[in-house]
């Protein structure tokens, strides 16, 4: 109870701001399209939390939720297929934007560093083999397409206008999304209380800021991924 309920503020918070830049930008802003953002993100936690454990638990065995991750996955895959999404759209291909790569390539690289930097001051316990394999692939794999790819487009669909920096195209929407996945990372309730990490926060949120840009500049979810299984595997071997 004590997840839904949290996942429950997070929502609150995102549709709070939501309405109070739709009331602050009139016309600009969606309800529809901010509706099954809010949506979505529901539908997101119920799969990664097995239905908040009232889904039977598969033997896929480990200390890791696999199940809840692949179910996510899976999830996003179906609202993929949906009309107003599909492939091209959410980022879904290997195919990188026509000459993205020479801006997008450095800054992947600042990226790496940044990470290196982090697990050096935050240094970690040598991992099972298991986790490796779990955080090598089901983070960015399920986070990346869920909040980069589906939760992107529909935020982007809720708020129109645009603004031209370092770039790409941003919009309310993209930042939206950051702040929905430093919240979802940052922000609970546990002991009938809620309570917010601003650290995590930060260390969540600014990062997703650079995933986002590499979307809208390569229009492919490829670099996002790996730099993030990148991000939380280094963390746990440096």
């Amino acid at each position: 109870m004590d997840g839904f309920i949290g996942i429950l503020g997070v929502v609150a918070l995102m549709l709070g701001a939501g309405i109070v830049l739709g009331a602050l930008l009139p016309g600009r802003m969606s309800l529809p399209w901010l509706l099954a953002a809010a949506a979505l993100v529901l539908m997101n936690d119920l799969m990664l939390t097995n239905g908040y454990g009232l889904f039977p638990n598969l033997p896929l065995g480990g200390d890791w939720n696999w199940q809840g991750k692949i179910l996510a996955l899976a999830a996003s895959a179906v609202v993929i297929a949906l009309p107003g999404f599909g492939r091209r759209e959410t980022g879904l291909t290997l195919v990188q934007a026509a000459g993205s790569l020479k801006t997008a390539l450095p800054v992947a690289g600042l990226y790496v560093g940044l990470f290196m930097v982090l697990a050096l001051i935050f240094p970690n316990d040598r991992p099972s083999v298991e986790t490796l394999i779990f955080q090598l692939t089901m983070p960015g794999l399920e986070e990346e397409v869920f909040y980069r790819g589906v939760l992107l487009v529909a935020l982007g669909r809720a708020f129109a206008g645009r603004v031209r920096f370092l770039g790409v195209d941003w919009g309310l929407g993209a930042i939206l999304s950051c702040m929905l996945f430093g919240l979802a990372h940052a922000f609970g309730f546990s002991n009938g209380e809620f309570s917010f990490d601003p650290l995590t926060m930060g260390l969540t949120a600014v990062p997703s800021l650079i995933a986002v840009w590499m979307v809208l500049k390569t229009r492919s979810l490829m670099l996002p991924v790996l730099l993030h299984n990148f991000g939380n595997a280094v963390m746990m071997l440096v």
